[in-house]
């Protein structure tokens, strides 16, 4: 088997890979970058000095970044559910929202958890204040955007969708989509019933403990 994955199972940007490999149920090695599995954060840190994670390698080549292994996957690795559209501005509105969920759900989220982490003196009210303020605008906007599709840039599941799902699974959590926001609310339940990802969800389960903000009784 070629192609080794470093993630850990409860990580939202590793939960984005895995769903593309478990949507076209391309074959893996997975190294789990748990406590029990101190080997997998050893050899992570030779292949990537900044130890951010998911990795994927390939016959010895590293491929970082979840975005960049979902794209990497869908040239080489190609099967029925194709998550990049051959069509050039297709591909294009797949890619937007992809950087939409990236960097106006997950950012502000992983903002207000990481503070959550800080000791009292240390913490950022402000700048707390602010990732919950843009949450709020990305739910509106996406809102929007959902009120006609069914999945992230259009009618079929992509690497937007891939973002999406692991990314509001944790706001959720985080800072409660509100029933003003009917279509997020609808659109993160397609997302939950999707077997790829809710196969992410179960396997995640057992790291509900680590949530810092205690994980809620639902999902």
């Amino acid at each position: 088997m070629s192609l080794i994955l470093y993630a850990h199972p409860f990580s939202s940007y590793c939960q984005k890979a895995l769903i593309a490999l478990y949507e076209n149920e391309t074959p893996f090695a997975w190294r789990p970058l748990t406590p029990d599995a101190p080997q997998s954060m050893r050899e992570l840190a030779e292949i990537w000095p900044i130890r951010k994670f998911p990795v994927l390698v390939d016959g010895g080549k590293p491929v970082i970044e979840a975005t960049i292994i979902i794209e990497y996957l869908d040239v080489f690795y190609p099967g029925p559910v194709r998550l990049i559209p051959d069509d050039p501005r297709a591909a294009l509105e797949v890619r937007w929202m992809d950087r939409f969920f990236d960097n106006y759900m997950a950012t502000p989220q992983q903002k207000i958890v990481f503070d959550c982490m800080r000791a009292e003196n240390e913490r950022d009210a402000r700048g707390v204040a602010d990732a919950r303020a843009m949450l709020d605008t990305s739910y509106a906007f996406l809102d929007r955007v959902m009120a006609n599709r069914e999945w992230a840039a259009g009618d079929a599941f992509s690497l937007a969708d891939c973002a999406a799902a692991p990314f509001l699974f944790y706001a959720d959590w985080t800072h409660r989509i509100g029933d003003v926001y009917p279509n997020v609310i609808a659109y993160r339940k397609r997302l939950l019933a999707r077997p790829s990802f809710a196969r992410a969800v179960d396997e995640a389960r057992p790291y509900r403990p680590l949530f810092p903000l205690g994980a809620p009784d639902r999902d």
